[in-house]
């Protein structure tokens, strides 16, 4: 949950702290729940499924739990846990695998159908704009799990990017990620 200060409210977290100094005049948005992306929490040890990938993880437990919206044969769509916007959820197939190259025909295939799904229960749900779909292959590319494939669909909308991310590198995320899941899973087309 974040907490929002006023800027004269002299202290630097949710507890207030004496002797700090003068205000500077700034508001802050409190996202604690952000550190254990910053500390990398939950990374796998190494490029192993046995290696902790929450990729490999996740589908073993209860789609609440684990954020899956839905389930295929070959591949399942999962909230993001540090999403960019509400809403932005990821494909993964279930084989441990790093590179799109790697992904059989029935893999393939099924990772093309949930992307159309993700676009379509996003829109339905969400009146998104647009969106940015895509995926980071290798470590360089920008990929925060390698080792495991996964496609990112973000959500957009018209004034989306505005000062809290441009100067505060700060996300407002205006839903729970159990209530999107949630709304998605119920707007996810039939198969």
């Amino acid at each position: 949950m974040a907490v929002v200060r006023e800027p004269s409210d002299r202290s630097s977290g949710p507890e207030e702290q004496e002797g700090i100094g003068e205000s500077d005049g700034f508001q802050r948005l409190w996202t604690p729940h952000r550190m254990a992306y910053i500390k990398g929490e939950n990374k796998p040890t190494g490029p192993g499924e046995d290696d902790g990938c929450p990729f490999c993880e996740i589908p073993k437990g209860d789609d609440e739990d684990g954020l899956i919206i839905r389930r295929g044969a070959a591949v399942f769509a999962v909230l993001n846990l540090y999403p960019y916007n509400s809403g932005h959820l990821m494909v993964c197939p279930y084989r441990h695998v790093a590179d799109y190259a790697e992904l059989d025909d029935a893999e393939a295939l099924e990772l093309a159908q949930f992307t159309q799904r993700a676009l379509a229960a996003l829109r339905k749900a969400s009146g998104a704009h647009g969106f940015n779909v895509g995926m980071n292959l290798g470590t360089v590319a920008g990929a925060g799990i390698a080792a495991h494939l996964h496609q990112h669909v973000v959500p957009r909308w018209g004034g989306d990017t505005n000062f809290m991310p441009v100067i505060g590198r700060t996300k407002v995320l205006p839903q729970l990620l159990r209530d999107t899941r949630a709304l998605l899973a119920e707007s996810w087309p039939q198969d």
